[in-house]
């Protein structure tokens, strides 16, 4: 089937249309429909991209479970990685399309949540108390589904629902039905989670979610919203996640746009977008982009072991992507994935499942938490004849993005943040020649903020290698070791993670080898120099703190839970005297500095630290001190 008209015939008469994908993107006065088979395929690397014809090749539908493929735990339900091998692509203007899908409405019964929200709220309350008041994280994402029968044909209900998405529905990034013969999924998703087009990647972190319910927003209390302290931290650390794995995919890591206001029908949402230029297979940027933190959390590896937990099943293809890849004119590949979200998937017998969650912090309560998901699901539920439509009073909706207030408001959310990510970064800019070409090596503790920590001390000259906690190796021949961040108890004795990172600590300090310490770093070294560590009743979780440091006031980022606290501003040491940094209220240790070692408590590489690189040179300049003169000779000049 390859015209619009030619299918909906089929699909009206009770005949198999075969495969096909019908979207609009995000502006756009058309709708594109793509025909061909579909196959089955085990892993992203798989997922065929023949080269040849400039344009679409293939459209993947990517199950949560892929999330696997980087080692990360999650509750297996099999979903399978399908794959839409387009051989037909038509356009077909946004008048034609609505004019020819069924308008009629959508009938179901039984509707009702798998989890009720009595049990989601309880849900709430030990993520907050056992998860991210125990130091696992910042935030994490739990969801639940509403589960319905649809009446009728199950393929006729998704394309009047898509109709109506497009009609009543806004800000969605990609409006889709995708029918494959063993599922159907139909939705409105507002956020793109990567794109490479002409060796740009793009991201699109989005959190932050103000309830209008359908109707006009209240401008007043959108300007509330706006300056709400955990809607504001809720995105700043979504940003922070997506930097992250913008650090592994593009060659000079992310900047930083925005923010913008992104409008629906039932709510609105606060977002940025990362652009980076990159060199690699598409497939590699899906891979190392599995999945959005608006959609699981932060840090990413700990986030998947806590959604086990604490959800206990799978997630079929919520929180996973639709992935379009395909060539430009000049044969270089393509990509544009929106995440799963705000989508309903349908069966062949008429079983309707729309999944949906909210992002869990700090601040967050359980009734709020509940309410964000009832928000969340509304507009395609509505679609479905599961909710009410949203109310326009039959005029255009105001965009309230365009208001002043409003544009400076979001503005100001630049304000505090790091210049390194929001600024255009020319080469060298940062290049410290004193440090150009010393070796560095960054271990991982289960936190990907050492990437962007990676492309801070690269701009400053270094060069530098990156390894996990657990791969282990010899650590000579480089001039300088940072033990990273990750989450966990600093204090644990037994737990294999914290081990590795005392030895590793030990050894470093017992042979004087230069070493940063961060975060989680910075705590078990301050346990082996004998300071105590103690958890914070109220976590430092995507904090922006003023803190002195050595005599000079810096503002600068914290992700911890956990802390070490002294009394005194210099600490006798097997290793020698040691300098504190102390906090004057309850004596938190944020940095320290020793002969030879130095630890910071925040982080210096986050986007919530304007000072953060400031920070770096100087502990830096310190632990690396100027090469000699025979040093530069043997290197042929430079260090």
């Amino acid at each position: 089937m390859t015209h619009l008209t030619d299918l909906l015939t089929a699909v009206t008469s009770g005949g198999d249309p075969g495969p096909f994908a019908l979207l609009r993107r995000d502006g756009a006065d058309e709708l594109e429909l793509f025909t061909g088979p579909v196959d089955t395929v085990e892993r992203l690397a798989d997922i065929p991209l023949p080269p040849g014809t400039p344009g679409a090749r293939t459209l993947a539908l990517v199950p949560y479970r892929q999330i696997t493929e980087r080692g990360f735990a999650c509750v297996d339900d099999g979903a399978a990685l399908e794959c839409l091998q387009i051989r037909e692509h038509r356009r077909i203007p946004l008048a034609d399309a609505l004019a020819a899908l069924p308008d009629e409405p959508v009938r179901t019964t039984d509707a009702a949540f798998d989890v009720t929200d009595e049990e989601y709220a309880r849900t709430v309350q030990r993520v907050l108390a056992e998860e991210i008041g125990r130091g696992e994280g910042a935030n994490f994402v739990i969801h639940r589904t509403l589960h319905a029968t649809v009446q009728g044909r199950p393929l006729v209900a998704a394309l009047a629902a898509l109709r109506r998405l497009l009609v009543a529905e806004r800000g969605a990034y990609w409006t889709f039905v995708v029918h494959t013969g063993t599922r159907t999924l139909v939705g409105a998703s507002p956020e793109r989670h990567v794109s490479v087009d002409d060796g740009l990647v793009m991201m699109n972190p989005i959190s932050g979610t103000f309830r209008s319910g359908g109707g006009t927003a209240d401008r007043a209390a959108l300007l509330r919203f706006l300056a709400d302290p955990k809607e504001v931290e809720e995105l700043y650390m979504v940003l922070d996640e997506e930097l992250k794995m913008m650090a592994t995919v593009a060659e000079d890591g992310g900047q930083v746009i925005g923010p913008y206001l992104k409008e629906m029908s039932h709510l609105a949402h606060t977002e940025y977008l990362l652009a980076g230029r990159g060199t690699r297979d598409v497939r590699e940027v899906l891979r190392e982009t599995m999945f959005a933190p608006t959609v699981t959390g932060s840090p990413m590896e700990n986030a998947c072991r806590v959604i086990a937990r604490h959800e206990g099943r799978g997630r079929r293809y919520y929180a996973g992507v639709l992935a379009l890849l395909g060539h430009d004119e000049a044969g270089r590949q393509t990509l544009d994935a929106p995440i799963l979200i705000r989508t309903a998937e349908i069966s062949p017998t008429g079983h309707l499942r729309v999944p949906v969650g909210a992002t869990l912090v700090r601040h967050s309560t359980a009734a709020g938490e509940v309410a964000e998901t009832h928000a969340k699901a509304a507009g395609v539920l509505a679609a479905l004849g599961l909710g009410p439509a949203a109310s326009t009073g039959g005029s255009p909706v105001a965009r309230l993005a365009d208001d002043p207030e409003v544009r400076d408001a979001l503005a100001a959310r630049n304000a505090p943040l790091a210049r390194f990510w929001l600024d255009q970064r020319a080469p060298d800019a940062s290049r410290l020649p004193g440090l150009a070409g010393r070796r560095v090596l960054i271990v991982d503790a289960e936190d990907t903020f050492t990437g962007m920590l990676a492309h801070q001390l690269g701009a400053l000259g270094l060069a530098v290698s990156l390894r996990p906690w657990h791969a282990g190796g010899p650590v000579d021949g480089y001039d300088l070791v940072v033990v990273g961040p990750g989450p966990g108890d600093p204090g644990s004795l037994d737990e294999p993670k914290m081990v590795a990172v005392r030895e590793l600590l030990t050894e470093l300090l017992a042979t004087g080898r230069p070493t940063l310490a961060v975060c989680l770093g910075h705590q078990v070294l301050a346990g082996l120099l004998g300071l105590p560590l103690h958890r914070r009743e109220a976590p430092y979780q995507g904090m922006q703190r003023e803190v002195s440091l050595f005599g000079r006031v810096r503002r600068v980022g914290f992700y911890s839970t956990f802390t070490a606290r002294a009394d005194a501003d210099l600490l006798a040491s097997a290793y020698g005297p040691v300098e504190l940094a102390r906090d004057a209220d309850d004596g938190a240790v944020h940095a320290l500095r020793g002969r030879g070692f130095a630890g910071v408590q925040f982080h210096p590489e986050s986007v919530l630290s304007p000072d953060g690189l400031a920070v770096l040179t100087e502990l830096l300049t310190g632990l690396l001190p100027a090469p000699r003169a025979d040093e530069l000779s043997a290197t042929g000049g430079h260090a």
